[in-house]
């Protein structure tokens, strides 16, 4: 590790201040941040962390039945307390890692990063959710732009995400064992207006929905109305752990466990 300033605002309007400042990162639960300061692919000069915001944790249900997380909220309190509103969120949570990263990493800062092969992208894509940040509302649709990018700008700050609660929802995870990420992770919602798959760990452009997969399932909601697609291993990551084409065969394999375990 190298030499950099610490600063541990209590409200949002001060961790933004401390943002403002020259070559200032933002700091969640440090999961992904500070391995990569250890390798020195991230030098930011100041480290703001957001733990100390209490406005920023926690989950509650909104106004609109939708659950609401608090950008700063672990992944141990997502699975604890979104367990009874939103059970597919909360085992979701609940499988992130180990205790020891479950206990550290946050919402906020896994969608901020947005790895490709990262749960949450996949459960806010899924569920249709919405964003929130100190400057204003994204839609899930338009908030993912590819690996590791988003819509944030400079100094933005996820403040919560608010999910739509489905009428059936279900996570199906193919784990890589030694990491816990997901070499495929497939999150389905059935909507009264429709079902949406969110794929993640499989794509070199991150978390996307599958959209064929959607228009069948709309119809049809059953692990049968998928026999007849197939996915593309074009543009599927390929890596020491699965071939590309290994990859797009889970994406199917495993929206069909998801579908059938949503039923």
């Amino acid at each position: 590790m190298y030499n950099f300033e610490f600063s541990k605002p209590s409200t949002v309007a001060d961790a933004v201040a401390a943002l403002a400042s020259e070559d200032a990162q933002a700091l969640g639960g440090g999961q992904t941040l500070l391995p990569t300061m250890k390798q020195r692919l991230a030098q930011p000069e100041t480290l703001v962390s957001l733990t100390g915001i209490d406005e920023l944790k926690g989950v509650c249900q909104g106004d609109n039945g939708a659950v609401v997380v608090g950008g700063a909220t672990t992944h141990a309190t997502v699975a604890a307390d979104a367990a009874a509103l939103y059970p597919a969120l909360a085992a979701l949570a609940s499988h992130i890692g180990d205790p020891q990263v479950r206990n550290r990493g946050t919402i906020g800062g896994s969608l901020a990063n947005n790895d490709p092969a990262a749960c949450y992208p996949a459960a806010a894509l899924g569920s249709g959710a919405t964003i929130t940040t100190n400057k204003r509302d994204i839609a899930a649709d338009d908030y993912f732009q590819g690996m590791f990018t988003t819509a944030l700008e400079e100094g933005e700050i996820i403040t919560s995400v608010s999910f739509p609660v489905p009428e059936a929802a279900n996570y199906q995870k193919f784990v890589q064992p030694a990491s816990r990420f997901a070499m495929v992770g497939i999150f389905v919602a059935k909507y009264s207006d429709g079902v949406r798959v969110a794929v993640t760990g499989a794509s070199e452009d991150g978390v996307y929905r599958w959209s064929e997969a959607e228009a069948a399932l709309s119809s049809n909601f059953s692990a049968s109305a998928l026999s007849d697609l197939s996915v593309s291993s074009d543009g599927m990551i390929t890596d020491l752990h699965a071939t590309a084409a290994y990859r797009a065969h889970l994406v199917k394999v495993m929206t069909g466990r998801a579908v059938a375990a949503a039923s």
